[in-house]
């Protein structure tokens, strides 16, 4: 049987006594929990104006790491296709892959620290000559830094909403030629970190202070892009050559508690969707017309194609005032927690199209074997 890595980044347990298992870097604060933890602690609160005042001070650090459920459910999946190895990428994963020498690598670790954490796990693989799942080390920096991949994507001419990015504050001449309503967020994060209801923004003094506070929380530029008001869908993307684009997800922004803005962000997917009170913000596949549907698989596949995206990724499309599809972001370490009770667009597009939560898996590895000419 064929040796498979298994590649992650785990959140750290509830009651923990400092942060992650990473080498030689202090130990968090142990106040500092996760959102997922956080969330579970909180009590729920299905006002907009509540969280508000609590969701920007909520601590979000590990929200883009897998917890040990999504982790065996992955490793069960992989079970099937050969040994499975697992290798925790914390600081010493360099050796750890060294001494494993894996016939190939399922990666969905998301990384430690740094503009371009997400390809460190590919990087080491590819100068140790060990085959690996999902996207390349360029990619993965392209896609998380949002503005670069806006500049690629408008470069190819997939629509995007017009944006600018700044680096301190005060530094807004460039934001003069977009027009308001504007939305901001921190340049290189995912899992919805940083986003919160107070992103949006439709005045300059709003954007002047939530510029500001996401420069210091995160220690990054901000990017500001003009709001995209009309709906929004999550489409999940396998395969190479042959990609395909599975049912796409809609976002039923009504299912959101009264007077909450229509943004899937911090407080929908960690504070109000919860296992005791989930919301039916997803609905797939997507209720909309053919004509639209074509629309945003052409552009989701271009998107796909002009990022150099392999066997997966997930792309964010939302569409403007003239109903015209534009792509907020792409994914290329898309999320997929196991449990179909929980709100996990990957999965859930993968339902709808017949696929099992294992075979979405053993389908991603699959395909990088076969890039790769590896027979499992």
């Amino acid at each position: 049987m064929k040796r498979i890595g298994f590649a992650y980044n785990q959140k750290p347990a509830p009651d923990a006594p400092g942060g992650p298992s990473t080498g030689d870097e202090p130990p968090l604060d142990p106040a500092e929990e996760p959102p997922s933890i956080a969330s579970r602690n909180a009590t729920p609160s299905r006002d907009a104006a509540a969280v508000l005042t609590a969701a920007p001070d909520a601590d979000d650090q590990f929200a883009e790491w897998d917890s040990p459920e999504t982790i065996d459910a992955v490793d069960r999946a992989l079970s099937r296709l050969g040994t499975v190895i697992r290798l925790e990428a914390t600081r010493d994963f360099p050796e750890q892959l060294r001494a494993a020498r894996p016939d190939i690598v399922f990666n969905m670790a998301e990384g430690l620290a740094g503009v371009n954490r997400e390809a460190h796990v590919p990087a080491i693989c590819e100068f140790f000559g060990i085959p690996y799942s999902g996207s390349d080390p360029f990619t993965l920096t392209l896609c998380l830094n949002k503005a670069r991949a806006k500049q690629v994507l408008a470069y190819y001419g997939v629509p995007t909403a017009p944006f600018a990015v700044v680096e301190r504050p005060g530094a807004t001449d460039a934001l003069d030629a977009l027009r308001y309503p504007l939305f901001v967020k921190p340049l290189h994060e995912g899992s919805s970190k940083g986003i919160t209801e107070r992103n949006l923004c439709r005045t300059p003094g709003d954007l002047d202070e939530q510029v500001r506070f996401l420069l210091d929380r995160y220690a990054e530029p901000v990017l500001v892009e003009e709001f995209l008001s009309g709906d929004e869908f999550t489409c999940a993307v396998l395969g190479n050559d042959d990609a395909q684009v599975l049912p796409l997800v809609a976002m039923n922004f009504g299912a959101l508690p009264p007077g909450a803005l229509p943004i899937y962000g911090f407080e929908a997917k960690w504070l109000w969707d919860r296992p005791d009170h989930p919301l039916p913000i997803f609905d797939c596949p997507a209720r909309i017309d053919d004509e639209l549907r074509a629309q945003i698989e052409r552009v989701t596949l271009a998107a796909y194609r002009a990022l150099g995206c392999r066997d997966w990724s997930r792309v964010d499309v939302r569409l403007d005032a003239a109903g015209v599809p534009n792509v907020v972001e792409v994914n290329p370490l898309p999320g997929i927690l196991p449990d179909p009770a929980d709100n996990s667009c990957f999965p859930k597009a993968a339902r709808a199209a017949g696929l099992s939560y294992d075979e979405l898996i053993q389908t991603c590895l699959i395909l990088a074997a076969e890039r790769h000419g590896i027979d499992l």
